[in-house]
């Protein structure tokens, strides 16, 4: 075994040993919980999980952490006084769950809330103080900010000087000595609800985004761990901050950093304002969740995705030679009684060269794919016993890919599957709406409604309750 990984700080590929022989410590960004979930969160959370898979089978026993940040700007101006930031933050931590749960990504070894983490970010903060690399602001505001010139190899991660960098825009500059500083901890302002408020050294306040990830990661994986993950769109500035801060206050951190492509829709970014953002819930209800899947995983999981109509098409007839060669093989195997069924297999070597190249999967999947052929060739010739062992190793393939489709995962994944991933979760978004209008608490109902009308599906409330459709 000899897994190769690309290395984004080293900027190359690299030989990839852990700390700790037989084990892998890996901490993934999570979402950001202001919104519903796009299908860039979904390709992701899916990078990593195929990670994590293919070190299991590798035999690496993997802790995956994965957070939740559920205190932020962007989940305060979301919130409103009749539906208040933690509302939002829960409501819309449930759709990622519910997304992930959909295409059978595994549940994180750990997946800690910042909000439960706090106590940590204020012991880094006053290590960061006490070494000089951070700073209490005096004009008594109460922010804390990372002084980058006090740190001379800040910008390591993304091969910048700071003299070329821009202001930092995560905080106000009030305060700021350099205004490429960044936020550590961000004083309570005027009008903020006080619920979204932790008492510090510094006064009243809540921490910045960056810190989070430092602490949490120390707190679950300690101060050196193998490796860091997240979206491309993270290394500048989020993951060039965490460095920084963990590193000044004493923290090895990650050991490698590997960074996911991002989704593009014809070619273009997705955004609010040109309105092409396709959300995770509208996504699930046009193919089978193990079709997404395999459409989302096809792809190496560092090149950019450029989703087109026709695309789930596309993916749906290519899984669908691989489910017709199993059953197909089934059946030949049923009728044949001389011939067993194979047993498991280990994946071919082809298979697991390409996987230990940086998580080859398109050239993994082209394994896969010349074992149907080949497999059906064999059908053919009425090779029924040589079908059936390329069966097995068919199935061991699509087992490390998390797209057997006897997985128990996919039990209901039928041409219902997706309606009913997406029925449970407006459902469940509907309950909420009819509680909220009980109590006549308006603002959270329309709240919903919104959400609900952002991943297109329109609510109709008659006498016999509310119906939704696409």
């Amino acid at each position: 075994m000899n897994i190769r990984l690309y290395d984004s700080k080293a900027g190359a590929l690299v030989d990839f040993t852990p700390r700790e022989a037989g084990k892998v410590g890996m901490y993934v960004c999570g979402p950001t919980v202001q919104s519903s979930p796009h299908i860039g969160h979904l390709r992701s959370a899916l990078a990593y999980d195929l990670w994590r898979r293919w070190f299991t089978y590798r035999g690496l026993d993997v802790t995956f952490v994965r957070n939740v940040t559920d205190i932020d700007d962007k989940v305060l101006v979301n919130a409103s006084e009749g539906d208040p930031w933690w509302a939002v933050a829960y409501r819309v931590e449930l759709e990622f769950t519910g997304g992930y749960n959909a295409l059978g990504i595994l549940a994180p070894t750990y997946e800690p809330r910042a909000t439960a983490s706090v106590p940590g970010m204020q012991e880094l903060i006053v290590d960061l103080i006490a070494t000089g690399n951070a700073y209490v602001a005096d004009d008594g505001t109460g922010d804390v900010f990372f002084s980058v010139t006090s740190w001379p190899s800040y910008g390591a991660l993304t091969n910048q000087k700071p003299g070329d960098m821009e202001a930092s825009g995560d905080a106000a500059t009030r305060g700021k000595r350099d205004p490429r500083d960044f936020a550590l901890w961000k004083g309570t302002k005027p009008g903020e609800p006080p619920s979204a408020s932790w008492n510090s050294p510094w006064g009243p306040g809540r921490p910045g985004w960056h810190i989070e990830c430092s602490a949490m990661s120390r707190r679950y994986l300690g101060p050196a761990f193998d490796i860091h993950g997240g979206g491309l769109d993270l290394r500048f500035p989020h993951h060039e901050n965490e460095l920084a801060q963990s590193t000044a206050a004493g923290d090895a951190f990650a050991t490698h950093w590997v960074h996911n492509g991002l989704v593009v829709v014809d070619g273009q970014k997705m955004s609010k304002s040109l309105g092409n953002s396709i959300y995770a819930a509208e996504f699930l209800s046009l193919a089978r969740p193990i079709v997404v899947r395999y459409y989302l995983g096809s792809a190496h999981y560092r090149s950019t995705i450029d989703y087109h109509e026709g695309s789930l098409v596309e993916a749906e007839a290519a899984f669908t030679r691989i489910e017709g060669f199993l059953d197909r093989v089934a059946r030949a195997v049923e009728a044949t009684p001389e011939v067993e069924q194979t047993g498991v297999l280990p994946v071919p070597n082809a298979f697991a060269t390409a996987m230990d190249d940086d998580l080859g999967v398109p050239q993994a999947l082209a394994v896969l794919h010349e074992a149907v052929r080949q497999g059906n060739a064999a059908l053919d010739a009425k090779d029924v016993a040589l079908a059936a062992r390329l069966r097995a190793e068919v199935v061991s393939m699509l087992g490390v890919l998390g797209l057997d489709p006897a997985a128990p995962a996919w039990a209901s994944d039928d041409a219902g599957g997706a309606d009913a991933t997406l029925a449970s979760l407006v459902e469940h978004l509907i309950g909420q709406r009819e509680t909220a209008r009980a109590s006549k608490n308006f603002v959270a109902a329309d709240s919903v409604r919104d959400t609900l009308a952002a991943a297109g599906i329109t609510l109709e409330d008659g006498p016999d309750g509310t119906r939704w459709t696409l």
